[in-house]
């Protein structure tokens, strides 16, 4: 088996968090600035840090919008769910010996809070969020330090996101990268594999 170590992206690989992250972003602009925006107009913040949208968006006081967007996101917390079949496949892959880790554009406090209800952190040996490095996808640095916490090469790595930021992220550091169809916006995106349902990827792993 060419991989020993399967890293995840959060948000569209793992837990469903869409239609949270959207709308509520677009509550937070239509209250911060009067405009309304539709949410199309927002889905390029889905996969990066949440200072960084609303950076690219113009926000003058980003603090101040990311604590107001973490109080509109609590009231889509019922819209937040995990992709189907995600723990079954977490803990087949477990048995089979193979290192689960996550890396994440949320901070720490935003993994807790968004993940940590789901029951499922015990499967990961390595978490890298936001306040790990000073640069964050599309830049390799996330991944870089995934490598350098757990001691594993490149090449025995495979890193499973669902946005083009996961995808040059992975490619920057030298990892394949495997697509989530289930989760992307985008089935064009550069990948080494491109994957329907996370259980595709034992099919994956055995064809290696």
């Amino acid at each position: 088996m060419k991989y020993s170590h399967i890293v995840f992206d959060l948000d569209g690989t793992l837990i469903d968090t869409e239609r949270a992250i959207l709308p509520s972003l677009r509550d937070t602009l239509e209250e911060l600035t009067g405009r309304h925006y539709e949410e199309q107009e927002l889905t390029f913040a889905l996969g990066i840090t949440g200072a960084d949208a609303l950076e690219r968006l113009g926000v003058a006081d980003v603090l101040a919008a990311l604590t107001l967007w973490n109080e509109k996101m609590r009231g889509y917390e019922d819209a937040v769910s995990l992709f189907g079949g995600v723990a079954e496949v977490l803990e087949k892959l477990r048995e089979r010996g193979l290192a689960l880790g996550i890396v994440t554009s949320k901070t720490r406090e935003e993994f807790a809070h968004d993940f940590n209800r789901f029951g499922i952190g015990g499967y990961f040996q390595t978490v890298v969020c936001a306040e790990d490095t000073p640069e964050h996808k599309p830049n390799p640095a996330p991944l870089l330090k995934y490598m350098e916490l757990s001691g594993v090469p490149r090449e025995r790595v495979l890193y499973v996101g669902d946005s083009i930021y996961d995808s040059q992220c992975a490619h920057a550091a030298g990892v394949d990268f495997a697509l989530a169809l289930w989760g992307t916006h985008d089935p064009a995106i550069p990948a080494e594999h491109w994957i329907q349902m996370l259980g595709y990827l034992f099919d994956l792993l055995e064809s290696r």
